[in-house]
């Protein structure tokens, strides 16, 4: 059982960056970026691809991410230049992206198994679980620290007032736009890097894994969010730890849902109605204290 639950954790880490990625979009930009399902995707099938022709994992890894950054770029572009709702934006590249993974896959489904990949490049523990866990938290925790960095500086603070109040960041000579362009490219760099690891986790990629992976990301940010009102958390650092708490808190409720014995047809609706519960909850409360 406790293998269950650390593979629970394992998989919290590998859709971390994901969540660091509609932590961007959704609370520095306030954009509803759907892209997520289709840049997650790219990852994995760029990976896939690419692994299969036995391309170092550590070529493979800027490549994975360059693409999602493309992706979310498109996104951009189709927001900022052809004045395009950003919900309408992100559901067009993401239907694109179906047929472009396709294309880059061949096939709905590529195995990895006896593919060496980047949880095989490197060994720290015998034991396969505990390796791939230490390499996730390495690859974790230098995200986070890139991000906390990122979001400190005055570029960090450009992409965070635009997404306040972008009418006094225009009046500060800000060019809203770039800001977005480079944003959105940047949290789908992240999701695309999750897509990533989640193919060499699991052991193989397909082209239906991203659907619906934008509400996973969605309820780990939530939770942070949460956590984050209830312990009145101001610090970027602090909060950039709360989406990865979230994360896992989210990964250990699917986890504890699964060791009950429901269903796994009935996973994703259970995943639903926890996101749904997790923005509803506040509401009720609020309601409740005032009458």
């Amino acid at each position: 059982m406790s293998q269950f639950y650390l593979a629970a954790l394992q998989l919290s880490l590998c859709l971390g960056p994901m969540a660091m990625g509609i932590y961007i979009t959704m609370k520095v930009f306030n954009i509803p970026d759907i892209t997520t399902d289709g840049s997650y995707t790219l990852g994995a099938a760029v990976a896939a691809t690419l692994l299969m022709h036995h391309w170092p994992p550590l070529v493979v890894l800027p490549i994975c991410m360059l693409a999602g950054a493309i992706a979310g770029i498109c996104t951009a572009l189709a927001h900022t230049k052809l004045k395009i709702d950003a919900l309408l934006a992100g559901i067009l590249v993401m239907t694109g992206l179906y047929s472009i993974n396709l294309i880059i896959l061949g096939r709905s489904n590529i195995p990895l198994i006896n593919i060496p990949g980047l949880f095989h490049s490197f060994v720290f523990f015998k034991n396969e679980l505990y390796n791939q866990l230490f390499i996730a938290v390495i690859i974790v925790l230098v995200l986070s620290l890139a991000l906390h960095y990122l979001l400190r500086t005055d570029f960090g603070i450009a992409m965070r007032a635009t997404g306040n109040n972008p009418i006094m960041t225009r009046s500060l000579g800000v060019n809203n736009d770039v800001i977005k362009i480079i944003g959105l490219a940047i949290a789908n760099a992240l999701t695309a890097l999750s897509g990533f690891l989640v193919s060499q986790y699991q052991g193989f990629t397909d082209i239906n894994m991203g659907i619906g992976i934008v509400i996973t990301g969605l309820g780990s940010v939530l939770i942070a969010d949460s956590l984050r009102a209830w312990m009145n958390i101001t610090h970027i650092g602090l909060q950039i730890a709360m989406i990865l708490v979230g994360s896992f808190l989210f990964q250990m409720v699917l986890a504890f849902t699964l060791a009950m014995g429901v269903d796994p047809n009935f996973l994703k609706l259970a995943t639903a109605l926890f996101v749904l519960l997790i923005v509803a909850l506040p509401k009720a409360g609020r309601i409740l204290k005032r009458g």
